[in-house]
């Protein structure tokens, strides 16, 4: 049986099914896989502040996206074949 995190790749386009961002899309940026996590343009991002550098002397606050957990994500291809699948979840 092929893993979810083998399925989910770079470059392909996912929703997330569950949690603060459920609904969203995108595409996915990078996979974490000895993490079992995913980072998704676009989505959960947080403000992280950038140190005084030679380039930046002013320093900076800057968002970016972060890990969510891969299981809950699902491959937009799939959702098209089941397109109630957020409304079931949130009904149940």
């Amino acid at each position: 049986m092929s893993k979810k995190k083998d399925k989910v790749k770079k470059d392909k386009r996912v929703v997330v099914i569950s949690g603060a961002h459920k609904g969203a899309d995108g595409k996915v940026l990078e996979v974490q896989t000895k993490l079992n996590r995913v980072i998704i343009e676009n989505v959960n991002l947080r403000k992280k502040h950038e140190r005084k550098t030679q380039e930046n002397p002013d320093g900076a606050i800057i968002e970016r996206e972060m890990p969510i957990h891969i299981s809950n994500v699902m491959l937009e291809d799939r959702r098209k074949k089941r397109p109630n699948i957020l409304a079931q979840q949130s009904a149940g």
